[in-house]
């Protein structure tokens, strides 16, 4: 199956500091891929070279079969959707216009109408849990609820390629849940999402594929239960770390032991 991300050994370097070091990603349709790894470890710096935002030292990346060095910023939006770690919400839009910013890339575009561009946003709404927030001013929202706004704005743009660094910040443990079972939904209805993450549970309960970044490099890539073994993760996150059977899920659960 054709990837519709894929990065072949990605470097971006800043001087003499390499903040990502030769990186290979691959998703196809329904993958739902976890960048994980420890605070620095160049999570977020991966995610914009996948984006556009950044353009390699080294390597290539194409979205949906094309190089994102070089295609315009109109063409990126019709194919990739991208919610950064800081996004901007302090804005005077209500929560539906911002939402409805999403549609953007689709107005010119002479099969889409008003009437998908409210569909899709009320879609987005109901997913994220904030349709009851839609005319509420974007600036009066908690952290939580800001951020659940900003990955209906992502779902509303409904492009092939999903790109989140950590959409589960500051949610509480049921938003947590809900936010990646959406992006779980999304890589089934045929998206390829990646995603970075802090919350190791989340990506071996709902990854197809994790990253283990460490000081810019791949330490290690593949199944949650591949990659998610103690030896590994208390290398890299230099804490002990024990990894048992999960009890009630598919899946390794990710436990700190004793320091």
């Amino acid at each position: 199956m054709t990837a519709l991300v894929e990065a072949d050994r990605v470097s971006f370097a800043l001087g003499s500091a390499r903040l990502v070091d030769g990186i290979s990603v691959r998703a196809e349709p329904g993958d739902l891929v976890a960048v994980v790894g420890p605070n620095g470890a160049g999570k977020s710096t991966l995610l914009r070279l996948l984006a556009g935002d950044l353009t390699p030292t080294e390597g290539s990346v194409l979205i949906v079969g094309e190089p994102v060095t070089g295609t315009s910023l109109r063409r990126l939006a019709r194919r990739r959707s991208f919610l950064s770690q800081h996004a901007a919400t302090e804005v005077p839009f209500t929560v539906r216009e911002v939402v409805m910013m999403g549609r953007y890339p689709h107005r010119e575009d002479p099969e889409n109408t008003p009437e998908a561009d409210a569909a899709a946003v009320d879609v987005a709404l109901a997913a994220t849990d904030v349709a009851q927030l839609s005319g509420r001013v974007t600036a009066t929202l908690s952290g939580g609820e800001e951020q659940r706004v900003s990955l209906a704005r992502v779902l509303a743009q409904q492009a092939p390629v999903m790109l989140l660094d950590e959409p589960t910040t500051a949610l509480d443990i049921g938003h947590q849940e809900l936010v990646m079972r959406t992006l779980r939904d999304a890589a089934l209805r045929g998206a390829a999402v990646v995603c970075v993450v802090h919350d190791l549970n989340l990506a071996a309960v709902f990854a197809d594929q994790v990253v283990l970044m460490r000081h810019g490099a791949a330490s290690a890539a593949g199944a949650p239960r591949a990659v998610f073994t103690e030896a590994t993760l208390s290398e890299v996150y230099d804490h002990p770390i024990r990894v048992v059977d999960h009890p009630f899920r598919e899946g390794p659960l990710v436990l700190p032991g004793e320091g």
